[in-house]
């Protein structure tokens, strides 16, 4: 059976985007003495490895979460449910990996694990880019915690930029008139997220009877076309705003939006794989870890280890029981020879 009170140790271990070193220790603190060989690549991933050469399947689990280090990672049990934050993206796929590898008694030769840092926010999938670009793999998956009830094979692309709009200022009564750099970038927003665009962080100005002279945004747009993506990088360099005030647009993230085929042998093989558990044959999108293989032309796919609910709020929630079925289909995954 699964272990809720070793899940919950795990996730209390703070781990933001760009300081997840302690996690990381902390599994290595747990497979201490386990098969295979662990390291620490260029960028903090923890690679697992069970041969050597180049590897036949990648299995990606990203140890970050979306929570700043003041977030109290607290965890409680609510009949069938484990709830607290990042307990299922990413903390229970990570462990599920572990659990399912400890239930085969000889990994196959050609495995490599890779618990990769940088995939939340900003992370820029740093992580997942690294590993896959290090080592080359024939075929990758990546886990999460959530999404039990599909296999992910259209891959979620998005671009994520910063805009800061900066001016003058001045005081509310005796310079009205003058352009308010906050004011001028909720113009902006508006207009973005009438196209679809979200803003998922805004601040700046400051007195309340103060005309801002500085303000910021940073906005997100996702979609399964490259193309929209590639479009939309175009429209922020046209991007302009009324004199006195100056506009700096910077791409802080570009994930590549990609597909695997239904009838790929990748994608036959972990159906194959599900079938033996009665899961659904259900296809679905999302944006993990394995967009960093599609970008580089390796077949891959997202499969989940739950069902859950909550998923970036400190409210977040995963179902046990689904957990259990959900290193099942990690066993059946690792043991169910890949189609050539």
């Amino acid at each position: 059976m699964i272990d809720a009170e070793e899940l919950a140790a795990f996730a209390s271990v703070p781990a933001p985007t760009g300081a997840e070193a302690a996690r990381v220790a902390w599994l290595e603190r747990r497979l201490d003495g386990a098969p295979g060989v662990r390291r620490r690549d260029g960028v903090g991933n923890l690679i697992w490895s069970f041969g050597d050469g180049r590897p036949e399947l990648l299995i990606m689990a990203h140890v970050d979460t979306v929570f700043d280090a003041e977030v109290e990672l607290s965890f409680q049990r609510d009949g069938d449910f484990l709830v607290g934050p990042g307990v299922g993206d990413n903390a229970t796929a990570v462990m599920a990996t572990v659990w399912a590898l400890e239930r085969i008694a000889t990994p196959p030769p050609g495995l490599v694990v890779a618990f990769t840092v940088g995939e939340e926010g900003l992370g820029n999938l740093r992580g997942a880019r690294q590993v896959c670009g290090d080592l080359d793999p024939a075929r990758v998956i990546a886990v999460e915690g959530h999404g039990l009830d599909h296999v992910v094979i259209e891959h979620v692309g998005s671009v994520r930029a910063r805009l800061a709009i900066s001016g003058p200022g001045g005081h509310s009564w005796r310079d009205r008139g003058t352009p308010s750099a906050l004011h001028a970038l909720i113009g902006l927003a508006d207009d973005l997220v009438a196209e679809g665009v979200n803003v998922g962080r805004m601040t700046g100005g400051g007195a309340v009877n103060a005309i801002a002279s500085a303000a910021e945004m940073i906005v997100e747009l996702r979609s399964l076309d490259d193309d929209e993506l590639s479009a939309f990088e175009a429209r922020l360099e046209q991007l302009r705003v009324t004199a006195p005030l100056s506009l700096a647009c910077e791409v802080v993230g570009r994930r590549g939006a990609g597909h695997i085929d239904a009838g790929h042998p990748l994608v036959r093989s972990v159906m194959a794989a599900r079938r033996t558990l009665g899961l659904g044959e259900a296809f679905g999108a999302g944006s993990t870890d394995a967009n960093a293989a599609a970008a580089l032309g390796i077949p891959a796919v997202g499969i989940g280890c739950a069902h859950g609910e909550g998923m970036h709020t400190v409210h977040e929630r995963i179902d046990l029981a689904s957990l259990e079925t959900g290193v099942r289909q990690l066993q059946a995954v690792l043991t169910t020879p890949l189609e050539p």
